[in-house]
């Protein structure tokens, strides 16, 4: 069963939601196709820039969009505005992230230097990540080829595993979590998403299938003694002492049951 679910998570990670993605692939079970229809998408977007968005803020609208793959693939995705243009700035480029993300097309998750409420307290609001919408569209905007998404290995050392994170945020905002993440000022750590969930703040590190040392969460689990730290990846679920493994296609589920 596990085996089936991994199977049905991978083909989500290539297919995403998009309706006529989902259809078509629902119906004719063609990768190929998909990605085509996504790639339609994608250009379709990039007209509609031209149609809905404030012609002076339009050049900087389509340099953001067309940066998120390679803010993303960074060592540090923290995101840069020098990737974009050299020597640029914040108030160059603040009002067409903005634009797209009030349009629905991507999320911010901004950085916090201390896990403690009120959380908004401590965020750093010049330091943020900018994920997609939809994870498909993620992978047919990097040109990823499916086969890198089918790979159990590959799937989190090609592209440094942004496609899952990109799943697990997706499952993350769905619920109405308002996401942040956590890097101290003097440590190398760093937790991909924190979550206040119920007065609680909990940590979760996304994590690949043969690599689930998890130092950061172990630095924050330290510094914080949270009630809970969530580590997920395709491993199935393990709970120790300090961590719980959540599988990421059970991901979802934990969530809800955690809201409730």
């Amino acid at each position: 069963v596990a085996q089936e679910l991994v199977g049905l998570l991978k083909n989500y990670l290539l297919v995403g939601g998009m309706p006529e993605v989902a259809v078509n692939f629902g119906m004719r079970g063609d990768l190929k196709e998909a990605r085509s229809i996504q790639e339609s998408i994608l250009q379709a977007y990039e007209n509609d820039f031209s149609k809905h968005a404030p012609i002076e803020q339009l050049p900087r609208i389509r340099m953001v969009w067309q940066s998120i793959t390679g803010q993303l693939a960074k060592e540090n995705s923290k995101y840069i505005y020098s990737v974009l243009r050299k020597g640029a700035r914040a108030k160059d480029f603040e009002l067409a992230i903005e634009w797209l993300k009030d349009a629905g097309l991507i999320h911010k998750v901004t950085r916090v230097s201390k896990s403690a409420w009120p959380i908004d307290a401590y965020a750093i609001w010049a330091d943020f990540k900018i994920y997609l919408h939809d994870c498909g569209l993620l992978g047919a905007m990097a040109q990823l080829p499916p086969a890198i998404v089918l790979d159990d290995h590959r799937l989190f050392t090609e592209f440094k595993g942004v496609m899952a994170e990109q799943y697990a945020l997706q499952q993350l905002v769905s619920q109405g979590i308002r996401l942040y993440y956590w890097r101290p000022e003097n440590a190398d750590a760093e937790v991909d998403f924190l979550l206040p969930i119920h007065g609680k703040i909990i940590p979760l590190e996304v994590k690949s299938s043969d690599n689930v040392r998890s130092r950061s969460l172990s630095v924050y689990a330290k510094s914080y003694n949270p009630i809970v730290c969530l580590r997920t990846s395709l491993m199935p679920y393990r709970h120790q002492q300090w961590m719980e493994n959540i599988p990421l296609y059970g991901l979802s589920g934990w969530l809800r049951k955690e809201q409730e």
